[in-house]
C-alpha cells in the first residue's frame, strides 16, 4: 500500500500525545509500502510542532531528517533540503521551500517585502529582491 500522509498522522506519530491516535499513524506509517510526504504537510508540521508544542526548529529539523532518511519515505529531498537551510540558518523553512520551488518553476529572483527571508534566501546562493516603498 502506497499512502500520502497527512500532517495530523505525521504529529500524531512524532508526538504520540494522544495514545489511540498515535497508534494509528505510526501503524500506517510503518505498514506502507511507500508514504508519500508532501512539502505543504512539512510546512504544516514544523508549524504545528513550533507553534502548538513548542518544540525547538533544530528538533523538528533533525525529525524531518530522520523521516526523509527512510527508503520508503517519497519526498522531495532538494525542496526540503533547501527548506532545512534556511530554517537552520534562523529563517522560515517555507520561505526556503519557495525561494527553491520558484527557481525551479523558472522565477530567477525571490522577491520578498520580508528583509530577514530576502537575506536568509541570498545566504544560500539564491538571487533575491526586496520590495520596499
Amino acid at each position: 500500500m502506497r499512502i500520502t500522509a497527512d500532517t495530523n498522522v505525521l504529529v500524531r506519530a512524532a508526538v504520540m500525545d494522544e495514545p489511540a491516535q498515535s497508534r494509528l499513524a505510526a501503524a500506517a506509517l510503518l505498514e506502507a509500502d511507500a508514504v508519500a510526504v508532501t512539502l505543504p504537510a512539512l510546512c504544516e508540521f514544523l508549524w504545528v510542532l513550533t507553534r502548538g508544542y513548542k518544540s525547538k526548529a533544530a528538533e523538528v529539523a533533525a525529525a524531518m531528517r530522520k523521516l526523509a532518511e527512510s527508503e520508503r519515505v517519497l519526498v522531495d529531498r532538494p525542496a526540503l533540503e533547501a527548506g532545512l537551510s534556511v530554517l537552520e540558518r534562523g529563517g522560515d523553512f517555507a520561505d526556503g521551500v519557495i525561494a527553491f520551488e520558484g527557481r525551479r518553476a523558472g522565477g530567477r529572483i525571490f522577491t520578498s517585502f520580508d528583509r530577514a527571508a530576502v537575506e536568509l534566501i541570498g545566504a544560500t546562493g539564491g538571487e533575491t529582491r526586496l520590495l520596499s516603498e
